[in-house]
This record gives structure tokens, sequence and C-alpha cells, in this order.
């Protein structure tokens, strides 16, 4: 069994990868990185450190492995014609780059095997991802390409943590990463073409944009809370685990958490009952203070411009309370303190979008936040009551 992974980074390295290799399936890094393709052709195995407060690091050698250079799109196609599954993991920014070598995989393998499903997984934690795969896929195959009847659009819920890698531990092993224990990928158990595979650690459900937006509007929602409302407590503060200990932090944060998980509840009433969501934020709220992972609010907070969109955490998050009529002010005022986040890497640099992001607030103030970047639209009665909040 051969798994195409599209994606050596985090997730793909950290998560999926392990998941599947550690029961025997050929394993294939899709990246465009050469010292990775190079050193997992080299090496064959590489190692998933996992970090858990107050315990000794565990170390687990993944593999045997393998890596095609992303660039070779003919090489990549043959390895999509023989596949039993491709995964992807590469940033949503990417997707449009990984398509084209799919879409050829995906013809050549219909010259090959014609009645052959494949199925991919969107491990992205991209809200919509299979629209933007189904409508870039069949504008490159046409019309006449049975894509329905023959590929599996799988979206995921990925809740795994997983930090920046410093330089000097990427100077001791390119090929090292961090991560938390967290193992459990949750995906769309409707759309699926083929088998699904029997994996442990596969968590198939009936409603997944349920867990998208639990994904979404607790555990990312709660992660920038942390990020922001720490940073502006104390500017100095470097792990998220640090951040959330600061006063009053945690109470926000799960103040906001519940605000969330409030309408979700309402939203998804046969997804999950609030008691489990209840039970979800305690989890997160835990994990998030795993000092071991060394989790930092740079990771955390950076790139304003995706995360004050209205699709993503924040946003997204008080649209959902407002259509349901309950209160978002915890949300509010972690958005208000986003506008003020300028945590550092390592190199004491901003992420560059995000000196982008702060030159134009500087210059065009919130009015053009709220409208350019959140996209937040005076017309609807929902984002008016939003719009009200945020400006008062």
């Amino acid at each position: 069994m051969k798994l195409v992974q599209f994606g050596a980074g985090n997730i793909g390295r950290s998560f999926v990868g392990p998941l599947f290799s550690r029961v025997g399936w050929d394993v294939a890094f899709v990246d465009v990185n050469p010292t990775i393709v190079d050193l997992l052709n080299r090496e064959r195995f590489y190692t998933v450190v996992i970090k858990r407060e107050g315990q000794k690091d565990e170390l687990r050698r993944v593999g045997p492995v393998r890596a095609v250079d992303g660039r070779d799109s003919s090489t990549v196609a043959r390895e999509i014609a023989s596949a039993d599954l491709v995964a992807t993991s590469v940033g949503k920014a990417a997707l449009p780059k990984i398509l084209p070598p799919i879409a050829q995989g995906l013809a050549l393998r219909r010259t090959e095997n014609p009645d052959r499903p494949l199925d991919i997984i969107i491990a992205e934690n991209a809200r919509g991802a299979d629209v933007l795969f189904r409508d870039t896929l069949t504008s490159i195959l046409g019309a006449d390409y049975p894509l329905d009847r023959l590929v599996g659009l799988i979206e995921t819920s990925i809740g795994k943590m997983v930090p920046i890698m410093r330089q000097a531990d990427l100077q001791q092993d390119p090929l090292r990463i961090f991560a938390e224990e967290y193992e459990t990928l949750i995906l769309d158990k409707r759309g699926f073409r083929g088998p699904l595979p029997d994996i442990p650690g596969l968590q198939p459900v009936d409603q997944i944009q349920a867990y998208v937006d639990r994904k979404l509007f607790i555990h990312n929602l709660g992660h920038a809370v942390a990020a922001y409302e720490g940073y502006r407590i104390d500017g100095r503060v470097e792990l998220l685990a640090q951040a959330i200990l600061l006063p009053g932090v945690e109470a926000t944060v799960r103040r906001a958490m519940n605000q969330g998980a409030d309408a979700l509840a309402l939203e998804y009433p046969t997804a999950y009952s609030r008691q489990d969501l209840a039970d979800h934020i305690d989890d997160l709220v835990g994990r998030f203070k795993n000092r071991a992972l060394g989790d930092t609010v740079h990771r955390v907070g950076r790139d304003l411009f995706r995360k004050l969109d209205r699709e993503d955490r924040l946003v997204g998050a008080m649209l959902l309370c407002a259509g349901h009529k309950l209160p978002f002010d915890a949300i509010a005022l972690a958005f208000r303190s986003a506008l003020g986040f300028k945590a550092p890497d390592e190199t004491g640099h901003l992420f560059p979008p995000d000196e982008r992001f702060f030159a134009e607030y500087q210059n065009r103030g919130l009015s053009w936040v709220l409208e350019t970047v959140a996209r937040l639209r005076r017309d609807n009665p929902i984002d008016e009551r939003v719009l009200g909040v945020l400006e008062s």
C-alpha cells in the first residue's frame, strides 16, 4: 500500500506520514525543498521527538520513507498513478501549486487504471479546501472527467500542535521534528470513494464541517487568544505555555473558547454535545500549557492577514456567535489585542507579511482592517453586529 504525501513539513512529517508508515505503508513525500528531499532519500528514516510536560522526550523513528522532488511533475504523476491514497499538508496558500501535478497524475492514472478511484486526504485545516480542489481539478481535467466517481476529496480536522524548529535544532538534524503526542486524524467518512483505510488514529466522522469548525472556533481560537492576550500583558513573553499562565489570560482564553462552543453547540446539535465541547476545552487548555513543546507566541499569533480574515478563528467565531445572537466580547477583546501583536521570531524579526499589515494599519486605521482584512460587510445584519462591537 502506498501513500503519496504532499508536504514534508510539520504536519506531513510529524503526523500524517507516521500514521501510515508505522503500519507498513510505503510513504512517498512530495516536497520542493531539495535539502529535505535529498536527506529523506539518503537516510530513509527520520525522528519525531514527542514532547510531554514534565517528562523525558520520546524519540520515535519513522521509516522507511522516501521522497520525490515536487518540481519533477512527470515523476510525481507516476507516483499518483499507482498510489493507494494521496494526502496534502502544504498550507492553504500552496494548494494552487500542487493541484496541476495532481491533475496530471489523475489523468495518467485513468489511462492505466480507468475505474480505480483515488482518495485525497486534505490535511490543511482550510475551510472549503474541497471546493478549491473540485473546481481546479475540473477546470484542468475537463468536465468529461468523472471526478465525483473517481476522486474522493476528504476534508479533515487537524488538531496536532507542532512548534517551529529552532535553527540550532535544525542544524543538528534537519529531519528531526518536535511535536506533541496527539495523534487523532479526524476525517470525512462520506468523502471516500475507495475503501476506508484501516489505520489506527484515523477517526472518520459523518459531519466533518462540525469538526472543521470546532478546530477553528475552539482550538485555533483559544490558541490565538492566549498569544494575543499574553503578548498584550507582557510583550517579553516567548512561549505560549508561559503566556497562558500570565494573570487573567487563562480566564479570557476559556471565556472565548466557551463563547465559541456555545455557538457551535447550536450550529451542530447532532455532532457533539455541549459537555463534549467543555471536555475538549479542558483538554486543549492542558495541552496549551505544555512547556516542553516549546511552542512560541510568535508562531501561534503570526500571519494577521490570515488570522483576522472572516473565514478564520476570530472573526469567523464572532460571526457564528452573532448569527445565533450570543455574546462574543472575549473574542472581540482578543481581536483588538491582535492589532498590537508584534511578537518577534528567534532572530528578533516579525513575520514579513505582518510587517506589511502594520504598515497598512498605521496608515489606514481600523476601518481598513475591518473592511479589507476581516472582510466585514456593512450591508449584512450579522456582520453589522460584529462591526458594532469591534468599533465600540
